[in-house]
């Protein structure tokens, strides 16, 4: 994030780089052009600028120039040639002379056709038009950054007594300009061989990855990108169509019996998200029900709120895991009228557990139907990884095994519906239900959330399987995530960190205030190469804003260290308030308060390993993760039906290659042009 600091450097020296916001330039100037994929945006912006622009022009042609000169040498072809190499186009690349030849040469090009594009006799002929309808100051003649940009497209004018549409686009922006809350989104590469290392925009500039929902880097598994990879070879990409036409494929009812045996349920149904799972499903169940009423966690996620709304049901809000105040209000209704409790188990931003089984019991006193969205859950709490319902029951599951039979009496079997996600512990894409078999037939007849759109391709529903598969037979990826999440919580802690007290693997950190969040984010990011995203407003409440960490058990001890580090840098250099800070305020947001409670872990000790010397051992830096062989071989033969028992990879045999000399017609015709092209 070297380029980011360089900047800052010549805020106070150019009009337009000291009026943009550090988050935007970081947006610009790690992310391509797309018109212009070897220049970053900023670059291109500064094509336009009269200082810029022509300097990127003389410093374009010095770069073509001398590695034009150096490539076209004779001397230089002769290099390889003595050492008894024929290289090939491919290998250009390679050279680090040919390669700087090319991306020179590539470069100057664009430049070359951005200044076109600007100096085009249209672009001149509008330029011309506005300059005499509306005369500049002389210091700004020219000059996009100077002023308001003149040389950009405007907004089409509302036609006269119409309604001015981009006018009341450019407001509603504005305001979340004002109250911080815009959201800048960051050019994130997670690498696969890497994890949890992801690139910028920059291939070159990689950063570590704090936030991502890939709880257990499950994204990367080799088993599950192995099944993905035969999956994508047997039955190609798109799924073909919505479930009933062409989309209802082997590996979606395949995944949809694995989901209802993870959770001991008769029947499960895949939608494409879980926020699409749980608006259809919600606002199905609640415009069927007569006179249905809902009883709605006042932390619930914004898919479960939008669900009910739809739905036209009555809506009552009970105070976040307050269950006296949801008895007072299931009270006000007769037992016969239907009833929803729509709740969730982890809560991800703040980190709170809800009280499941406490809210099952008031649900079966009342007449209620119990709503339970375990999406922050699933894979990382239970022996199995079906969620916090089962991790309450969590000696009866792991001696029931992998039996698809409910256990009756348990949590789980007491919950109506379940839903989860694919997309975060299982590192795949898309939500699903789980609940009785009539019950899941009825929304698979009548949402229309899952009737018109068009089903996940066979390979995303195969690799999704693959991960719950590896996840129901292993459970040290959950041990060790848990381990350092305990690891950093008490690292923090010791550094006077604000971590919003929870039980769950959620690490909040408060920051209480929009602006100051977004900019420990940019700092931890531009000076520390460490992404976590800041979290304002609408998510969490106003003054409460937040930098939520997420810990994987590819994380390593030593970056651990460095984060509590890093952030502990970033609160001091930004002033930003520590636990004893809010403790003299008298508390805020559960951090700092007089009188604490102490919160246990959902995963006790013995569960953990830690008593019996079971544990599974952190990671040092240099040791690759653990991938458990028999977990493997068991997800492997599920998938012998559809696509026939896994065979090792052979060596790879040697392809007979056509070799070119270095003088490749692309490489040799690429420099010249470019030459001429800037001239």
């Amino acid at each position: 994030m070297d380029k980011l600091s360089n900047l800052a450097k010549f805020k106070a020296t150019c009009p337009y780089l000291g009026r943009t916001k550090t988050s935007t330039l970081r947006t610009l100037c790690t992310s391509a052009s797309p018109r212009f994929p070897t220049v970053s945006k900023l670059t291109e912006k500064a094509t336009k600028c009269p200082v810029m622009g022509p300097a990127l022009q003389i410093r374009s042609k010095q770069m073509v120039a001398g590695y034009a000169s150096l490539a076209g040498s004779a001397e230089f072809a002769k290099i390889p040639e003595h050492q008894g190499i024929k290289p090939s186009a491919a290998h250009a690349q390679k050279c680090p002379h040919a390669s700087k030849a090319l991306a020179a040469a590539r470069m100057a090009e664009e430049f070359a056709h951005a200044k076109k594009a600007k100096s085009s006799p249209k672009a001149t002929a509008a330029s011309t038009s506005a300059a005499a309808a509306k005369p500049a100051p002389a210091a700004a003649t020219g000059c996009p950054f100077h002023a308001a940009s003149t040389s950009e497209a405007k907004p089409k004018a509302a036609s006269v007594g119409g309604f001015d549409y981009e006018k009341f686009y450019a407001e509603e922006l504005e305001k979340k300009h004002q109250d911080a809350s815009y959201r800048y989104f960051n050019n994130i590469n997670r690498l696969a061989n890497k994890f949890p290392i992801a690139h910028t925009g920059n291939v070159k500039d990689e950063v570590e990855v704090w936030c991502a929902n890939d709880y257990l880097g499950m994204g990367n598994n080799p088993v599950v990108l192995e099944t993905m990879h035969r999956t994508l070879d047997t039955y190609g990409h798109g799924a073909g169509g919505t479930r009933n036409i062409a989309g209802n494929t082997g590996m979606h009812l395949a995944l949809e019996e694995e989901l209802a045996s993870l959770h001991r349920k008769p029947a499960a149904l895949v939608f494409s998200s879980c926020y699409v799972a749980n608006d259809a499903t919600l606002a199905t169940l609640g415009s069927k029900l007569p006179g249905c009423v809902y009883f709605s966690d006042s932390m619930n996620h914004a898919s479960m709120i939008q669900g009910m709304r739809h739905s036209g049901a009555k809506r009552v809000i009970f105070k976040h895991n307050d269950l006296e105040d949801l008895e007072m209000k299931l009270a006000q209704y007769p037992k016969e009228t239907p009833k929803i409790i729509a709740f969730e188990s982890v809560y991800s931003m703040c980190g709170s557990v809800g009280p499941i089984k406490e809210i099952c019991d008031l649900a079966e006193q009342y007449g209620a139907l119990t709503f339970l969205d375990e999406v922050h859950a699933v894979g990382l709490y239970g022996p199995r990884g079906a969620g916090v319902a089962e991790h309450l029951d969590y000696d009866v599951h792991k001696a029931a095994g992998q039996s698809p039979d409910p256990i009756k009496g348990t949590i789980m079997d007491r919950i109506d519906i379940i839903t989860g996600t694919l997309g975060k512990a299982y590192g795949a894409v898309g939500g699903y239900i789980a609940g009785s078999t009539d019950f899941v037939d009825m929304i698979r007849s009548y949402a229309s959330g899952f009737i018109f759109t068009t089903s996940l391709p066979p390979a995303n529903m195969a690799g999704a399987r693959a991960s719950i598969s590896y996840q129901k037979e292993y459970n040290g990826d959950r041990q060790l995530k848990q381990l350092n999440v305990r690891d950093l919580k008490s690292r923090f802690e010791a550094l006077d960190i604000p971590v919003i007290p929870g039980p769950s693997h959620i690490v909040p950190v408060l920051v209480g205030d929009a602006a100051l969040a977004r900019h420990a984010s940019d700092t931890l990011l531009a000076k520390h190469n460490v992404y976590v995203q800041a979290i304002n407003y609408p998510t969490v409440a106003r003054g409460e804003e937040r930098l939520r960490f997420t810990v994987t058990p590819g994380h390593n001890v030593e970056q651990i260290a460095r984060l509590a580090r890093a952030v502990d840098q970033t609160f001091t250099e930004l002033g930003i308030k520590r636990t004893s800070d809010w403790r003299k305020l008298g508390g805020h947001a559960g951090v700092g308060l007089a009188d604490p409670k102490e919160v246990e872990p959902i995963w006790s000790d013995a569960q953990l390993g830690l008593l019996d010397g079971t544990a599974p051992a952190v990671l040092h830096p240099g040791q690759k993760r653990v991938v458990d062989q028999r977990a493997v071989r068991v997800t492997r033969e599920k998938f012998n039906d559809l696509l026939g028992p896994y065979v090792e990879s052979a060596a790879p045999t040697d392809v007979l290659k056509k070799e070119l000399p270095l003088a490749d017609p692309t490489l040799a015709a690429s420099i010249p042009a470019a030459v001429e092209a800037t001239a």
